[in-house]
C-alpha cells in the first residue's frame, strides 16, 4: 500500500471549487438585489406615504411627539401666505381705525354744527333753549337768606363764573358774597351825607349796578348822580364818572366789551368807555325818568321809561331809537331775554313779552301777582323787578306789596315768545327789588327789603333786608318720562 493513498491533495485556496463559488456568488447577488428592492420600496413609501413602518408600533411617546412635531414643521405656512395674512390683518386694522375716526369726526362735526347754529341763532336773537318744563319748585328748607345790609337791598349782580354775588342797598354799602358758603368776602361801607370829598364809596342810596362779562369791572350808580367803577376782584375803587343831572337808575356793560351804558332820572342815556376812563356820548328821547336799562352784545340797549309808558330800543351807532307802547302804568323794570326779545314789569301789575320787530307786546299777563284790598277796591300788586335766563324760555318776576303775600313768580315763554305761562311761585316776605338768574341757570337770587327801591310809600316791618338764593332743580329724564306718561 502506498502512502499516497492516505495523502490528501492540496487545494489551491485562490481557486475554489465551482460549486461553492457559484453558490456564494448567487447568494451575494441575491443579497444585492434584495437590498436594492427594499431601498426602492422605502423610497416609494416615503414619496407616496402608502406604507407605514412597523417600527412605529414600538416607538415611545417622546419619539412619537417628536415625529409629529417634525411633520407639523413640514406643513408650516409659506412666506407668501404669511405676507398675505399680515396684509389682511393690517387692512382690517386700518379699516377699524378709519371707521372709528369717521365716527369721532361725525360726532365732532355735529357738535360744532350745533354750536355754530346756536351762535347764529343767538346773534339773530332767535335762540330759545326749552328748559322751563324741567324746573322743579324748591323746598322751603333749600332757600337761603343772606343778611348783612341794614336797609333794603336795591340791586344785585352775579359774577360770570357764578361764584360771587354783589349787592347794594339804601344804606349806601356794597357787599361781595361767596355763593357756596354764603359768607361776606368784602364790604364797602357807605358814608354819611356831606362826606363825599373824603369817603371812598357811596354816600347816597345805591340804585343800580352792573358787572362786565369778563368779571373785571363793577359799576354802581347812586342818588347823588355818580357812577363809580370798582375792581370786581379786589373791590378797590378805580374811577368816578360824573355827568348825569339826576339819580343814576340803570347800568349795563355791553357783552364782550368794557363799554358802559347808563340811564338816569334826567331822561338821558350816556355811553362810557371804562378802559379809557372816558365819556363817549349822550342820547335823549324819554319824556319821564328812566327806571331801567339792559343790553347784550349788540351795540344797542333797551330802556324802560317809567311814567311815559314807553319801552325804547337805542341803536348807539346809528344814534336812533325805536319806541314801543303797551303798559298802562309806570314801567319799572326791563330785561333782555335775547337780542330780539325782552320782558317788562309795571306798577299796573302786568308783565309783558316784547319783540324788537313789533311796536306792541307779543303777550301781556294782567294782574300777574294778584290783587290786594277790600272787595270792589282791589289793587294789583306792583311788579317791581323782572329777570330772564338768557337765550331760554324761562323768566321771573317779583312783586312789591304792603301785604304779606309777596312772591317770586317763574314763567315759561311759549314757542316764538308768543305766550307766557306760570310755572311756580316762591313766597317771600318784603319788596322784591331785584332779581337775577345765575349764568348757569342753577339758582335765582332775589334782593328783598322792607321798602320799595325807588321810594318809601310803604314799609313792611316783618320783612328782612337781604338776599334769597333760590335753587333751580331740574327733574331727571326718568321723572320727565313718568310725568309725560301720567299726562
Amino acid at each position: 500500500m502506498s502512502s499516497s493513498f492516505f495523502i490528501k491533495k492540496k487545494e489551491n485556496p485562490s481557486f475554489p471549487k465551482n460549486g461553492s463559488a457559484s453558490t456564494g456568488s448567487k447568494r451575494k447577488s441575491d443579497g444585492i438585489s434584495g437590498s436594492s428592492a427594499k431601498g426602492r420600496a422605502k423610497k416609494l413609501g416615503s414619496k407616496f406615504n402608502e406604507e407605514i413602518s412597523s417600527d412605529s408600533e414600538t416607538e415611545s411617546p417622546a419619539v412619537h411627539k417628536k415625529r409629529q412635531a417634525a411633520e407639523e414643521d413640514v406643513y408650516e405656512e409659506t412666506p407668501q401666505e404669511k405676507k398675505l395674512r399680515l396684509a389682511k390683518l393690517y387692512l382690517d386694522q386700518l379699516r377699524d381705525e378709519e371707521e372709528k375716526k369717521a365716527e369721532e369726526e361725525s360726532f365732532e362735526a355735529d357738535l360744532v354744527a350745533g354750536r355754530l347754529q346756536d351762535e347764529v341763532l343767538e346773534q339773530k336773537g332767535k335762540l330759545q333753549r326749552f328748559i322751563a318744563k324741567e324746573l322743579l319748585p324748591p323746598d322751603a328748607s333749600e332757600i337761603r337768606l343772606l343778611r348783612g345790609h341794614k336797609l333794603p337791598v336795591t340791586c344785585l349782580v352775579i359774577s360770570p363764573d357764578d361764584k360771587y354775588i354783589f349787592s347794594a342797598a339804601k344804606d349806601c354799602s356794597i357787599i361781595k358774597w361767596d355763593v357756596e358758603s354764603g359768607k361776606k368776602v368784602h364790604t364797602i361801607a357807605g358814608g354819611r351825607k356831606g362826606t363825599e370829598d373824603r369817603h371812598v364809596g357811596h354816600t347816597a342810596h345805591v340804585l343800580c349796578m352792573a358787572i362786565s362779562s369778563d368779571g373785571k369791572y363793577l359799576a354802581t350808580g347812586d342818588m347823588n348822580k355818580l357812577i363809580m367803577i370798582w375792581d370786581a376782584g379786589t373791590c378797590t375803587h378805580l374811577y368816578k364818572f360824573t355827568g348825569h343831572r339826576g339819580p343814576v337808575s340803570g347800568l349795563s356793560f355791553r357783552k364782550g366789551s368794557h363799554d358802559l351804558y347808563s340811564a338816569s332820572h334826567d331822561r338821558s342815556i350816556k355811553v362810557w368807555n371804562v378802559d379809557e376812563n372816558s365819556y363817549v356820548e349822550t342820547l335823549f328821547g324819554h319824556q319821564d325818568a328812566i327806571t331801567g336799562l339792559d343790553s347784550l352784545s349788540r351795540e344797542c340797549c333797551v330802556t324802560a321809561g317809567g311814567r311815559d309808558h314807553t319801552v325804547r330800543v337805542w341803536k348807539i351807532a346809528e344814534e336812533s331809537q325805536l319806541v314801543f307802547h303797551g303798559h298802562a302804568g309806570s314801567i319799572d323794570s326791563i330785561q333782555l331775554i335775547n337780542e330780539e326779545h325782552m320782558i317788562t314789569g309795571a306798577d299796573d301789575g302786568s308783565v309783558s313779552l316784547w319783540s324788537v320787530n313789533r311796536k306792541k307786546p307779543l303777550h301781556t299777563v294782567r294782574q300777574a301777582h294778584g290783587c290786594y284790598g277790600d272787595a270792589g277796591l282791589e289793587q294789583p300788586h306792583w311788579v317791581s323787578s323782572v329777570a330772564a335766563l338768557q337765550n331760554s324760555d324761562t323768566v321771573a318776576s317779583g312783586a312789591s306789596s304792603c301785604s304779606h303775600n309777596s312772591k317770586v313768580q317763574l314763567w315759561m315763554c311759549g314757542p316764538g315768545f308768543r305766550t307766557l305761562q306760570p310755572l311756580f311761585s316762591v313766597p317771600v316776605t318784603g319788596f322784591v327789588n331785584s332779581l337775577k338768574f345765575s349764568n348757569s341757570g342753577k339758582f335765582l337770587v332775589a334782593g328783598v327789603g322792607q321798602e320799595h327801591r325807588l321810594g318809601r310809600w310803604w314799609r313792611l316791618k316783618e320783612a328782612k333786608n337781604g338776599l334769597y338764593i333760590i335753587p333751580l332743580k331740574r327733574q331727571s329724564p326718568q321723572q320727565e318720562e313718568s310725568s309725560n306718561t301720567d299726562c
